[in-house]
């Protein structure tokens, strides 16, 4: 029996079906075309197309493409609603794996649950960790919920059970094994090393109150307290790749700490005062000696030029310390490891190292340090000028 068809196409025979969708806002006729190769085969796109408007999806939602849609998404919306620097993981995880991905070209409405597990586990078979691939659901998680609101889809693919994040049972995969502590000894050897450094007080009171690198190059003099031995984390530096177009500038840029429990009031060792003070007094001899070229800015610690300090230069200046005086190699983070081990190691409260780090909330600072809390119940000891022994 031959097979019933009503029109040609680049040379082939087609059933094709069409639908009157109503007028657009300068009154012309809204219309869909669907073709087979058969009149059933057209009929079931027609079927298919009418269930998905009937479930709320939008006109044209079978032409859109995950890859087209979540550019947009990221270019148009995402951008000026975030940090930049939260814009810039985005765009990283975007170009890295999404835009490369076999999911780019896929058309949102044939998109399967299956097609997103199938990629995560390539990933991962090709040496991407667990981490790297959490990241890139909850990216996509967010964008499906934008999908979801523009009546693009009806269901999100990264929400429920659908989905499993391949995990390893490798002891490399565990986060903890990245948090790497300075010992007393070395804590102490660190300390006698930058004793002549210029930037001695900035090292020490990140020992001494476990600021975020970020955060401590933020300060400023109005957030120091002399007083009673507290400052104010209101603000943090961040070297960030901003993105304009086809091009990308990096610039050092001011914006608020990571976290609203971030912005935080803490209290210092008191014996960091003079060296504070004996830094504060080389800052105002440098910007003599600047003269005009010293930009005012009030930060604690800058350039000699009163500029921002990169955090790249930072971290090398760190690194060179370490390097210079035989200390074993640990990221400038570990100091702020350091501090809170230190804390936890004479008792402290783990609600309190909470709130001095900034945490968002418990469970992060419990998770990141259970190999250093003590077993017993914590006692409420809130003094640390004893543990951080500067001078």
């Amino acid at each position: 029996m031959a097979t019933k068809t009503n029109c040609v196409r680049n040379g082939k025979k087609y059933y094709r079906l069409r639908v009157d969708l109503g007028r657009d806002s300068d009154g012309n006729r809204i219309r869909k075309t669907f073709y087979g190769k058969s009149k059933k085969e057209a009929e079931d796109k027609l079927e298919e197309y009418k269930n998905g408007l009937n479930s709320g999806l939008t006109n044209d939602y079978d032409k859109l493409t995950l890859g087209n849609v979540c550019k947009l998404w990221l270019f148009e919306k995402i951008k000026n609603t975030v940090k930049p620097s939260t814009f810039e993981r985005y765009e990283g995880v975007y170009r890295i794996y999404i835009k490369p991905s076999p999911l780019y070209p896929i058309k949102l409405k044939g998109l399967k649950s299956l097609d997103i597990q199938r990629y995560y586990n390539d990933l991962f078979n090709s040496g991407k960790s667990s981490s790297i691939i959490k990241n890139l659901d909850k990216l996509l998680k967010s964008f499906f919920n934008y999908c979801i609101d523009e009546g693009y889809i009806v269901r999100n693919y990264c929400i429920g059970k659908s989905i499993t994040i391949p995990e390893s049972n490798s002891v490399n995969e565990n986060k903890k094994d990245d948090i790497t502590v300075f010992t007393v000894d070395e804590q102490n050897q660190f300390i006698n090393a930058v004793q002549d450094h210029r930037l001695k007080a900035l090292f020490l009171l990140d020992l001494g109150t476990g600021l975020r690198e970020g955060e401590i190059l933020g300060l400023k003099w109005s957030d120091i307290y002399f007083e009673n031995c507290t400052l104010s984390v209101k603000r943090a530096i961040k070297g960030v790749t901003l993105i304009e177009g086809t091009k990308r500038h990096y610039h050092l840029i001011e914006q608020t700490p990571k976290t609203k429990n971030s912005i935080r009031t803490i209290p210092f060792p008191e014996n960091l005062i003079p060296i504070l003070e004996k830094h504060q007094l080389q800052q105002k001899e440098e910007k003599i000696k600047a003269g005009p070229a010293y930009t005012k800015n009030d930060y604690v610690f800058c350039t000699e030029l009163g500029l921002p300090i990169d955090p790249r230069n930072l971290r090398r200046s760190y690194e060179r310390v370490l390097k210079n005086n035989n200390i074993p190699y640990k990221k400038f983070h570990s100091l702020r490891h350091t501090f809170a081990t230190r804390l936890f190691e004479n008792n402290v409260p783990l609600k309190t190292v909470q709130m001095l780090l900034g945490h968002s909330n418990i469970n992060i600072t419990a998770n990141i340090y259970t190999h250093v809390m003590p077993p017993e119940k914590f006692k409420a000891i809130d003094k640390i000028n004893s543990i951080f022994n500067v001078k």
